[in-house]
């Protein structure tokens, strides 16, 4: 499928999603949404998709919204505005619950919207000189749609004071605030991009996707005392299947299982 705002590219079993509005600094728009929900449906029809990276072209991962949008979203009624955050609450809880690991890799600017992108992510990653902000407070509005994931990734106390004040930092910071687990010099970036999706090509590609949906669910669906017979009952599923007796048969037997061999072959 053709783009307009954005990039996809599928190298083995990898897809690389690229914000591709450069000349704005990928700010995006109603279409980068809408683009953003097809192309997360697009890539969960790959049948050996591994792993998701999102990224932006040029000089800035995502410098939060486009000001042509803004100017129109500025005259919207209640229920175009309803409409259009609608949309953006899907594009996001569309990446928060992709069943294969998403892994941002954030540079320049993430400012804004963009920051729920990234919260959104299983992993985020930084080059160290990345200005953040959650800006939204310094023009009259609110981080709204993306509080959810905001406020999970970073905790209460540090969502506050970065949505209330919507001060900029860079990633070293970043990092401490976990909005980001790690911040590099861009020269190492590519190098642990690689390592970590290295990592998880050797992890059962069925336990990584259970193990997405064990952290939704006691995150976000189960009480405490339920989630012991729930977990419990999880792991037991879990064993019992094709992957974890060929994973627990490799370890005993001191050899790589069958999907690291396959990855290996390629």
């Amino acid at each position: 499928m053709t783009y307009q705002t954005i990039l996809l590219e599928i190298k083995e079993d990898v897809a690389t999603i690229w914000l591709n509005r450069p000349e704005v600094r990928n700010a995006f728009n109603h279409i980068t949404i809408t683009e953003l929900i097809t192309v997360f449906k697009e890539i969960g029809n790959y049948e050996n998709l591994r792993a998701v990276v999102i990224r932006g072209k040029g000089k800035s991962f995502c410098a939060g919204a486009d000001l042509n949008w803004m100017r129109a979203v500025k005259d919207f009624t209640f229920e175009q505005n309803l409409q259009e955050s609608l949309d953006l609450s899907e594009c996001l809880y569309t990446i928060y619950t992709f069943d294969k690991p998403v892994i941002s890799v954030v540079h320049g600017a993430a400012i804004g919207g963009a920051n729920g992108i990234i919260a959104a992510s299983d992993i985020a990653i930084c080059e160290e000189n990345t200005i953040f902000s959650l800006s939204e407070v310094k023009i009259g509005i609110i981080p709204a749609c993306i509080s959810p994931y905001v406020i999970k990734r970073v905790g209460e106390p540090r969502a506050r004071e970065l949505m209330l004040t919507g001060k900029r930092i860079k990633g070293a910071e970043a990092e401490k605030y976990n909005l980001v687990n790690h911040s590099l010099p861009e020269s190492e970036i590519e190098n642990y991009l690689n390592d970590t999706v290295r990592f998880l090509k050797e992890a059962g590609p069925k336990a990584v996707s259970r193990c997405k949906s064990l952290i939704y669910n006691v995150i976000n669906e189960i009480p405490l005392q339920d989630a012991l017979e729930y977990t419990a009952r999880m792991i037991a599923q879990q064993r019992i299947t094709q992957e974890a007796q060929e994973g627990m048969s490799a370890f005993l037997e001191k050899r790589s299982p069958t999907w690291i061999q396959n990855t290996e072959d390629q």
